[in-house]
């Protein structure tokens, strides 16, 4: 049963991520219609390997990831509103469950690459002259990245 809920887990952010990093490159959103159902598809997955495991503490380490990275992301938004974009937010909903659920730390090392990743992309683009200070950087997919990063150690 567990490597069934992996694979289905593995293959779905897999899908999810590639068509999320797809869009936010070409259109600068990552759009409600593809996060939430996401996000929520991904907690009942969760919770139904919970249930047939009788172990509930992964899930609800997923669920506590996806407040955390979610409300660390809300702060920031709050902070420097023009710095992530809303659907950032909410992306972060979806990669706090997925990492939550492995562990403590590949949500810290998910969550942290996606910045070091990101940011590393960004001096790329100043130092080739490919962007400005004012230039609007996809960070959605830094996220996905980020991510699969975070399962290195796991």
């Amino acid at each position: 049963m567990h490597l069934l809920v992996v694979a289905v887990l593995y293959t779905g952010f897999l899908g999810v991520g590639a068509w999320l990093i797809w869009i936010d490159i070409q259109e600068h959103r990552l759009p409600n219609r593809v996060v939430l159902p996401a996000t929520g598809a991904l907690v009942v997955v969760l919770a139904a390997a919970a249930f047939a495991a009788g172990d509930a503490l992964p899930f609800g380490r997923a669920l506590a990831g996806g407040i955390a990275l979610g409300a660390f992301y809300a702060v920031l938004r709050t902070v420097q509103p023009h710095g992530l974009g809303g659907g950032d937010v909410k992306l972060s909903l979806l990669v706090g469950v997925f990492l939550g659920w492995h562990g403590w730390v590949p949500l810290v090392v998910g969550g942290a690459a996606a910045f070091l990743l990101g940011g590393a992309w960004a001096l790329v683009l100043l130092a080739t002259r490919r962007a400005d200070p004012a230039t609007a950087i996809a960070f959605g997919p830094w996220m996905v990245v980020g991510a699969w990063a975070g399962l290195l150690p796991a």
